[in-house]
């Protein structure tokens, strides 16, 4: 239970930064005035106190490497915050939180560094906020809590009107996980949420093992005059505050756009009676709905027969028909999948979620776009999921992207608001959610010809802790490609499908080889390429790939079959042999 000095419920402060940033007009990280400003640091600490505040946090919120790349410059700002609060509580005996917010990409030794700091400083309670991801935080936690066995620690997430963080995870999912934790005392919600949708969120969560905190904005902002305004609404603000508490609540406060007359409003307003209203335990739900089936999950995942994925591109132009014409041909062999790229090498192409769905659905054949991060943020992927999940999609290899060559001239930016396992995260929380009925199966990529194939296979463990169950490989070219797939094979605890690229000809196979970077292509193969006729290619194609597909099957559960400059016919000739020969 909290160690406060003051009962449950506890009424924290309100944002520090919007509310700096509406009195100065200086629009400069807020942490900077610690030290540049410390009278109005300490001024708007005093102005939450007489407000009603009985906590208050430190100006600390952004003080990490990112915002902050001079340790010493942060270091000397955490301490001025600290102090400063310290000195703002001092005649009110006012609980001072250590804040500590959100560290882009962070890992547990960037929040480490700023917890020791605190604890260096006598700090005994902290409030992590506004975070996307527990699982940096749980060595923190455990951490604060050898030090001072009896630290309050409360971490609260920052969840959208659907619930989901800005990596993807279901924030709801977060503070169920945070609550079993024995080193953390309360969870809650604040930031990116208004006060009526984190209300629903709190009615949706409720309840918890632990106490639960509420902090919301005040609303949702508008840009004027090159500013971000929040609405005045303190009354309305009170009023939902008072809905959090009733629906059980032991901690609230305000996020960004509140103001101590946010704060004062509420506190004023409970000596009202309010409803003596009791939550009721969540009502258990039986999931009738039967799951529905994916016989390329099914066959992978038994074990007994080695599968075969097949890859399309979707097209530069509008027409699908030479890929539905494809589709039916590979299902009539046996091939148990079709994947689509998304935009390879970052060159526009119909879009895989949609091409998938529409292949899917007329041929009947298991289909698996590819996902990649470089141009949809988290609400378009989340949109794109939904509707390619609604249209029978069951499969998605989840990939960070090729990133843009012309980023830096043409008008098209990447987007990169996640990452490969963020979005394996996100698509996680969403198979416990939305997709109960209808999980998607969770794939990801493999570089078996990467210089360092060690932290290739750590980033791959990461994966699969993110959610991953199966790896598609790239090419597989080399004695060193199979020895690595070999390698990967034993330590990963995830099934893999060998990449397999027959060549198209010999100008196809030497681009390959001088600009895809990764490949490498026998050099005899491809003077026997370059004297052949056109005729030959595509049997000393499918020979030559067969020859890497024999080394590869000790190592592998299946083969995923690259099709070159749209040459069905050489992977179709090529799926026939490895399914009569190697499955």
């Amino acid at each position: 239970m909290l160690q406060s000095k003051h009962p449950l419920p506890l009424v924290f402060d309100g944002a520090f930064g919007t509310y700096y940033a509406e009195r100065t007009h200086d629009h400069a990280p807020c942490e900077l005035a610690n030290i540049s400003a410390p009278e109005t640091v300490r001024s708007i600490h005093r102005e939450y106190i007489a407000s009603g505040a009985q906590a208050i946090k430190t100006n600390t919120f952004a003080c990490n490497a990112v915002t902050f790349p001079d340790r010493q410059e942060r270091i000397r700002l955490i301490r001025a915050g600290y102090e400063n609060a310290l000195a703002a509580a001092e005649e009110k005996h006012t609980a001072v939180f250590a804040d500590i917010g959100p560290i882009a990409d962070g890992e547990s030794s960037d929040y480490m560094e700023i917890a020791q700091e605190f604890l260096a400083l006598g700090a005994e309670q902290f409030l992590f906020e506004t975070q996307a991801e527990l699982a940096p935080l749980i060595p923190v936690f455990a951490a604060i809590r050898t030090s001072v066995p009896t630290a309050t620690i409360i971490v609260s997430f920052a969840a959208a009107q659907d619930g989901f963080t800005r990596r993807g995870r279901n924030g709801l999912q977060l503070l169920r996980e945070a609550a079993a934790l024995d080193t953390v005392d309360a969870v809650g919600l604040n930031c990116i949420c208004g006060p009526a949708h984190l209300v629903r969120l709190a009615k949706e969560v409720m309840p918890l093992a632990k106490p639960f905190s509420a902090m919301p904005n005040s609303g949702y902002p508008s840009a004027a005059g090159g500013r971000t305004v929040y609405i005045n609404n303190a009354e309305y603000f009170a009023g939902k505050l008072a809905e959090l508490k009733e629906l059980g609540a032991a901690i609230v406060g305000g996020c960004c756009g509140t103001t101590p007359e946010h704060i004062r409003t509420y506190v004023n307003s409970q000596h009202l009676p309010l409803p003596n209203a009791s939550i009721p335990a969540a009502a258990t739900q039986t999931n009738t709905q039967p799951i529905r089936p994916n016989a390329f999950r099914k066959k992978l995942m038994d074990g007994t027969k080695k599968v075969i994925a097949v890859e399309l591109d979707p097209p530069q132009e509008n027409d699908l028909s030479p890929l539905f014409s494809a589709a039916e041909t590979f299902r009539d062999l046996g091939v148990d999948l079709l994947t689509f790229a998304d935009s390879p090498l970052a060159r526009t192409r119909a879009d895989s979620l949609t091409t998938a769905a529409a292949i899917g659905s007329k041929t009947g054949i298991e289909v698996m776009p590819h996902l990649t991060c470089r141009d949809r943020n988290q609400i378009a992927l989340k949109g794109g999921l939904l509707a390619a999940n609604a249209l029978g999609v069951s499969n998605v290899l989840a990939v960070t992207g090729d990133p843009l060559i012309d980023a830096g001239h043409g008008k098209a930016r990447s987007v990169f608001s996640m990452n490969s396992q963020g979005l394996m995260h996100l698509i996680g929380d969403l198979n416990t959610s939305v997709f109960r009925t209808a999980p998607i199966f969770i794939g990801g990529a493999l570089n078996i010809n990467a210089l360092h194939f060690d932290v290739e296979l750590a980033r791959a463990q990461k994966k699969i802790d993110a959610g991953a169950e199966f790896f598609l490989t790239q090419p597989v070219f080399t004695d060193e490609a199979a020895k690595n797939l070999a390698m990967a094979k034993q330590t990963l605890p995830a099934k893999i499908l060998a990449g397999i690229f027959p060549v198209a000809g010999y100008k196809n196979a030497l681009f390959l080889n001088n600009e895809v970077s990764g490949i490498t292509i026998d050099e005899e193969f491809l003077a026997v390429l370059a004297a052949a006729k056109p005729e030959d290619v595509p049997a000393l194609s499918v020979e030559y790939s067969l020859a890497m597909a024999r080394k590869a099957a000790p190592w592998c559960d299946g083969f995923y079959l690259m099709t070159p400059l749209r040459r069905f016919d050489i992977v179709a000739l090529l799926a026939e042999r490895i399914r009569t020969e190697l499955c």
